[in-house]
C-alpha cells in the first residue's frame, strides 16, 4: 500500500512538473546543475575516473570542460525524460528528427524486423517517439530491465508505452519477438547495448582504450531472428532538439562472424563518443572490472553452482 501511494505521489509530481514550458525547465536545470556538480558531487570521482581513462592523451584542462559539459547535459537529459509525461507525438517530432528512415521501413518491410542498437548518449529516451515514422500496426519494441519496485516500475513503463511503444522485459525478450513474429506483426527492436553486462553473455573487445565488456544480446536475437541490425547514431543538434540517424551495420547477421555485430556496434559508439564526448552517460560504473577479475568471478560463481 505504501509502495503503491508513493507511485501516484511521485506520478502526479511529474505529471504537474512535466507541464511546465521548456523555457522554464531549462532555468531550473540550470540550477540542478549547480546543485549536482557543485554542491552534492554527484558521482563526480565515477565521471573522473572514466574520462581519464578514456582520455589520458587529453590535458586535466580539457577533461574539466568535458565533464563540466557532461553534467550540464545530464542535468538537461533528465528533465527532458519527465517532459515525456506531458508532450504531444507533434512536439515529440519537432524535437527528435530522423534520418535514413526508407532504408529503415524498408527493411522492416523486407524482413519483418530489424534491431537497432541504441547507446546511452545524448537523449536517447527520445527515441520512444520513433513509432511516429513507422507504418500503421507495426511494432516500435523497447527491451528494459525491470526495476525491482513494480509501482516505479510501472511509471517508467507508463512513460515509454506513451507513443504506442511495446515494453519487453530483457528477461522475456526472446520469448516476445517470437509471439510477435508469430502474429504476423513487423517490428523494430531497440536494445540500449553499451551498459556493463552483469550475466555471462560478455563480449570483450578494446574500447575508449581499454578492455571492456559488452552485452551481446543484440546480435544474438538479430542472428536468430534474421533481422538486418542498425546502429542508431544520435546527436544533439541545440539544447532541447535530437538527431537519430539509422546506419545500416549488416542485413544478413546471420553471415557475420561470432561477436562481429557487437565489434562493429563499439566501433561506432567510440567514433561518436570521440566526436562529442560530453553528451554520453559517464556517470554510469561502466568499468567495474577487468576481464580477468570478471573471469575468476564467474569461475568462482559457477563451482559453487556445481556444489
Amino acid at each position: 500500500m505504501r509502495s503503491k501511494l508513493i507511485y501516484w505521489l511521485v506520478y502526479s509530481g511529474m505529471w504537474l512538473f512535466s507541464a511546465l514550458p521548456f523555457r522554464v525547465l531549462y532555468m531550473l536545470s540550470d540550477l540542478n546543475y549547480l546543485l549536482m556538480y557543485r554542491v552534492g558531487k554527484y558521482r563526480r570521482k565515477v565521471v573522473r575516473g572514466n574520462l581519464l581513462r578514456s582520455f589520458p592523451e587529453k590535458t586535466d584542462a580539457e577533461r574539466l570542460q568535458i565533464e563540466r559539459e557532461f553534467y550540464r547535459y545530464l542535468s538537461d537529459y533528465m528533465l527532458e525524460d519527465l517532459k515525456l509525461l506531458h508532450m504531444s507525438a507533434e512536439e515529440l517530432c519537432e524535437r527528435m528528427t530522423y534520418k535514413n528512415t526508407e532504408q529503415y521501413l524498408e527493411l522492416t518491410e523486407k524482413y519483418g524486423g530489424i534491431i537497432v542498437m541504441i547507446p546511452h548518449y545524448a537523449n536517447y529516451e527520445w527515441l520512444i517517439g520513433m513509432g511516429a515514422i513507422m507504418k500503421p500496426g507495426d511494432v516500435p519494441v523497447q527491451v528494459y530491465k525491470p526495476l525491482r519496485d513494480k509501482y516505479l516500475d510501472e511509471l517508467f513503463k507508463r512513460i515509454r508505452s506513451r507513443f504506442g511503444g511495446y515494453n519487453i522485459p530483457k528477461h522475456s525478450t526472446a520469448r516476445e519477438i517470437i509471439k510477435l513474429k508469430h502474429d504476423g506483426k513487423k517490428m523494430v527492436v531497440g536494445l540500449i547495448t553499451d551498459q556493463w553486462p552483469s550475466g555471462y553473455d560478455k563480449y570483450w573487445t578494446t574500447f575508449l582504450g581499454q578492455e571492456t565488456a559488452f552485452l551481446n544480446g543484440a546480435e544474438r536475437i538479430a542472428k536468430m531472428m534474421n533481422f538486418p541490425v542498425f546502429y542508431c547514431e544520435l546527436s544533439k543538434n541545440r539544447r532541447g532538439y535530437c538527431e537519430a540517424e539509422f546506419k545500416l551495420m549488416t542485413e544478413t547477421p546471420k553471415e557475420t562472424r561470432e561477436g562481429e555485430i557487437t565489434e562493429m556496434f563499439a566501433h561506432r559508439l567510440e567514433q561518436t563518443i570521440r566526436k562529442e564526448p560530453a553528451y554520453w552517460l559517464w556517470s554510469h560504473k561502466r568499468w567495474k572490472m577487468t576481464r580477468e577479475e570478471a573471469d575468476r568471478l564467474e569461475e568462482k560463481e559457477l563451482n559453487k553452482k556445481k556444489e
